[in-house]
């Protein structure tokens, strides 16, 4: 991890203001979707990326039905299906 020299400090209800500088590199806006996990005792926080709905693959996604899927199991879904596909 890089430090950032950046310290906030947690308000009564929780919070922790990301700087905005911080946001700005980090393509991070109003409503983005944070992820959180812990280490011992570090706290990580990473802009939420939803994974394919079958294998956990985070590569290749594209949306069907709201949902993503891989484009690896598009194709073995359309080829159980009988379905020929151009790829």
């Amino acid at each position: 991890m890089k430090p950032t020299g950046i310290v906030r400090n947690v308000d009564e209800l929780g919070r922790i203001v990301l700087p905005k500088e911080l946001r700005t590199i980090l393509s991070i806006d109003v409503k983005t979707p944070m992820e959180i996990f812990t280490d011992n005792d570090t706290i990580v926080l990473r802009k939420y990326e939803p994974a394919d709905i079958f294998t956990g693959e985070m590569t290749g996604l594209v949306d069907y039905e709201g949902k993503k899927v891989s484009r690896a199991n598009i194709l073995k879904l359309c080829e159980l299906a009988g379905i020929k596909v151009a790829e």
